[in-house]
């Protein structure tokens, strides 16, 4: 699990999310709102909005980004988190403790 949380606003835009991404070489961001987790943006999702709009850098985030994404608690079980992401077709899944996000498990994470 990565501690280390890359974080955008909703009002943020998508080459401003794009960007957070890149410079982290990470392949998403938290789509927050203070503590409170709102969305999740990928890069699946940075694909679907230029392949969609030719202005999407521009567009705020949130018209983009996965609402009210999956979470998984920081005792679930590896295997667990895993068939979570493999049932439902994505590879970042953020890990939430008493409502707060704590960390952030990936595909790579846990096939490493």
């Amino acid at each position: 699990m990565q501690t280390h949380l890359h974080v955008v606003e909703p009002s943020d835009t998508v080459g401003e999310a794009v960007a957070v991404m890149a410079q982290n070489r990470v392949g998403s961001v938290l789509v927050m709102q203070g503590d409170q987790l709102l969305g999740i943006f990928t890069e699946r999702d940075t694909v679907r909005a230029l392949s969609q709009a030719h202005d999407a850098a521009r567009h705020e985030i949130q018209s983009w980004m996965t609402h009210d994404p999956k979470t998984v608690a920081p005792d679930v079980d590896t295997d667990d988190a895993l068939h979570t992401m493999l049932d439902s077709g994505f590879r970042h899944l953020p890990v939430v403790d008493g409502g707060k996000v704590i960390g952030m498990v990936s595909m790579r994470d846990l096939a490493g």
